[in-house]
């Protein structure tokens, strides 16, 4: 059986992952509303809820590895990426720009993203500073 989700694009073009056809609300497992905002510390605690619950659940992985890598623990981040990607089935998601991307593809650009230190903070921060000439 084939999950679809919907991965929002932060400003910083970081995936987080929803289930399809719901509200933010709708699906406070997978901690949308918290990593949207920049709450990860709070979106943790319910992630690692959730992947306890369902430890196959390639958008709860994916999500989790976010919130791990904005709080700044990036070996956590990296093996819940890899958890993600070694989940036995694929999770379609429909990204918020229109495109299809399974979660292991998504799971391999957030392990890329890692590596390029994407998820720091103070990356993050100045790539939305704008500055004058």
């Amino acid at each position: 059986m084939s999950i679809t989700a919907l991965a929002l694009a932060l400003i910083s073009a970081t995936p987080v992952a929803q289930v399809a056809g719901s509200m933010l609300a709708d699906a406070p497992e997978l901690a949308v509303q918290p990593l949207a905002a920049g709450r990860a510390e709070q979106a943790l605690a319910t992630l690692e809820q959730s992947s306890a619950a369902d430890p196959h659940d390639a958008a709860v992985l994916i999500n989790l590895g976010i919130a791990y890598a904005y709080t700044g623990d990036e070996a956590k981040a990296r093996a819940a990426f890899q958890a993600a990607m070694a989940c036995h089935e694929a999770v379609d998601l429909d990204t918020a720009d229109g495109n299809v991307m399974d979660s292991r593809r998504l799971a391999r650009k957030a392990l890329a993203m890692l590596a390029r230190g994407e998820f720091r903070v103070d990356a993050a921060r100045s790539a939305q500073l704008t500055r004058r000439d």
